[in-house]
């Protein structure tokens, strides 16, 4: 592994280790059987989105690399490249863990020259996938920014959300905080076989129905709709209507894309479990990562119109919002470290 791969000379990763801080553990416990995680003291923790990205937002926290989710789609297994680790069952089992991410988060919003800007989680890897469970990065992450009233989104498929449901509750009192749930289908067949580290579909629009009753609005991201697999008439009405009874505020569809890492990961899961349908992925994904415009827009479109039906309106997830405060200073009444301060090393149990 080259943790000096993590250059000046890599916009997106520059200086994001330090190379002489890696401690790495595995765990005898079921669900971390098979597991390595790369303990890292990282140089920073607030990445800016490149310009050509089509994120509608500017800034991003990423506590870990990889993800325990498995998802086998999932367009940030290139990224494992970069430490010459598998974009496969690598990017399942080996996991870079920022240990130091909420002492850096505070330094950060600390700053006079750091202006409150959105900063959205979950965009890359899950901020609550099965490691988070042990290494507890993300209360110390959002203490951070509740402490100095900075605006912040989360996305996530981990139910373990909800363990921090007291310190959101608090943070959007000061600021503005949005919440999306990713749940792009109920089948539990495709669940099971495409998402088998997260929690079910159901389970996750229980939290959506958890943090509703709380009084924290929360979208669902349908994502992804599968082609072939997961995108019948049939299918999407199931998927919508159970995200319109969980309380969501608003449903998002997004169709399945396949970038460079996740692609070759998927189309290997295709030929074995559905090889007749790896001719038609071809031709729908011949022109790059993301399937055509025609079928993007009727998925949405039908997406949208049952949305309506069960009285549900579509949002964009993680949009930032803008702060009503001109700097990220602390507020005067608001602690300067967070309450019930989680640490931010392993406690090995």
């Amino acid at each position: 592994m080259r943790w000096d791969n993590l250059t000046h000379e890599r916009p997106m990763d520059a200086a994001l280790f330090g190379a002489d801080a890696v401690t790495s553990r595995t765990f005898d416990s079921p669900e971390f059987r098979g597991m390595t995680f790369h303990e890292i003291r990282a140089k920073s923790i607030v990445n800016r989105v490149p310009g050509a990205s089509r994120m509608p937002f500017e800034w991003t926290v990423n506590p870990y690399r990889g993800c325990t989710h498995a998802c086998v789609y999932c367009f940030a297994r290139k990224t494992h490249s970069y430490l010459d680790l598998d974009t496969g069952l690598g990017f399942d089992s080996q996991i870079v863990v920022k240990v130091n991410a909420p002492e850096l988060l505070r330094r950060k919003l600390a700053d006079r020259r750091w202006h409150g800007e959105h900063i959205a989680m979950g965009t890359n890897v899950d901020c609550y996938q099965r490691a988070e469970g042990r290494y507890r990065l993300m209360p110390g992450i959002i203490a951070a920014l509740r402490d100095y009233a900075n605006p912040f989104s989360i996305l996530t498929k981990g139910t373990l959300i909800l363990r921090d449901l007291e310190l959101i509750k608090q943070a959007a009192e000061v600021t503005e905080v949005g919440i999306s749930v990713s749940v792009g289908f109920t089948d539990q067949a495709l669940w099971r076989t495409v998402e088998p580290g997260t929690p079910a579909p159901e389970r996750r629009l229980d939290a959506v129905r958890t943090l509703s009753e709380h009084g924290i609005g929360c979208g669902v991201l349908m994502a992804p709709v599968v082609p072939f697999l997961g995108d019948s008439p049939e299918q999407l009405r199931t998927t919508v209507r159970a995200i319109a009874a969980a309380g969501a505020t608003s449903v998002t569809p997004l169709v399945l894309h396949l970038r460079p890492g996740a692609r070759e990961w998927f189309m290997a899961w295709l030929g074995r479990h559905h090889p007749t349908l790896v001719p038609r992925y071809e031709r729908m994904y011949a022109e790059g990562a993301y399937a055509p415009k025609w079928y993007q827009r009727r998925v949405t479109r039908h997406v949208h119109e049952l949305a309506r039906e069960f009285g549900i309106g579509p949002s964009s997830p993680g949009t930032p919002r803008r702060s009503e405060l001109p700097t990220a200073q602390p507020l005067p009444h608001v602690p300067q470290q967070p309450r019930n301060q989680e640490p931010t090393q392993l406690t090995l149990l």
